[in-house]
């Protein structure tokens, strides 16, 4: 299929700093969940609490320069709104996996579910197809070969809803005491919402392409 046509071709190379910029923030949103992981194999200790903090800052430096640059840019490689929901939806990842981080402090969780381990993978997996997109946005790519990619995120969405599905039944199965299942409930409920933005950047970038197209 014929490579999308989108107005950055045509374009000087600063106003493609979007997509770069894209870049940096699914770099980021990657990194956290990979954080996020590792945490669930070890334990949050200072330096990996030290370390999430200093993601979320990245992260709200890298949404903030984003609106920086689309308010003082008078053409946009792509729609506006289009530019703004990407950079709030990576942001958002971000935010949602540095606060389950540090929950696992507030809320004074030790012990990890195998549930919370496989989501935390999946988290993994899915910011790190979600930067495959982003980079071929960037560069361009076919619509298959950016739908291709979409479908994977769509599978990776569609695991992770599985995965809450059996953490929720296992969670009020009567195994946990009334304060775990609050608890563990929210902390599943984050990393969920992340994974759903994760396909809803995926998403967004293949509509804008097939606009394209």
């Amino acid at each position: 299929m014929p490579k999308f046509n989108l107005m950055s071709y045509i374009m000087p190379p600063e106003d493609k700093v979007f997509f770069t910029l894209f870049q940096d923030g699914s770099e980021i949103c990657k990194n956290a969940a990979k954080l996020y992981a590792e945490v669930l194999e070890t334990k949050l200790d200072p330096q990996k609490k030290e370390e999430a903090l200093k993601l979320r800052k990245k992260g709200k430096l890298a949404y903030k320069l984003v609106l920086k640059h689309l308010n003082k840019s008078f053409i946009t490689p792509i729609e506006r709104e289009d530019i703004q929901y990407i950079a709030v939806q990576l942001n958002k990842i971000n935010k949602k996996i540095v606060k389950a981080c540090l929950n696992l402090e507030v809320y004074h969780l030790t012990n990890y579910t195998g549930e919370m381990k496989e989501q935390a993978l999946t988290l993994v997996n899915a910011t790190e197809s979600m930067g495959e997109i982003i980079g071929k946005f960037k560069k361009v790519s076919d619509v298959e070969d950016m739908t291709k990619t979409n479908i994977q995120m769509k599978e990776l969405e569609t695991h992770g809803d599985e995965i809450h599905l059996k953490a929720m039944s296992e969670l009020f199965s009567g195994k946990f005491d009334a304060l775990d299942v609050i608890k563990l409930r929210d902390m599943y409920k984050e990393i969920e919402n992340a994974l759903d933005a994760c396909f809803n950047v995926s998403d967004t970038i293949l509509n804008v392409v097939l606009k394209q197209a």
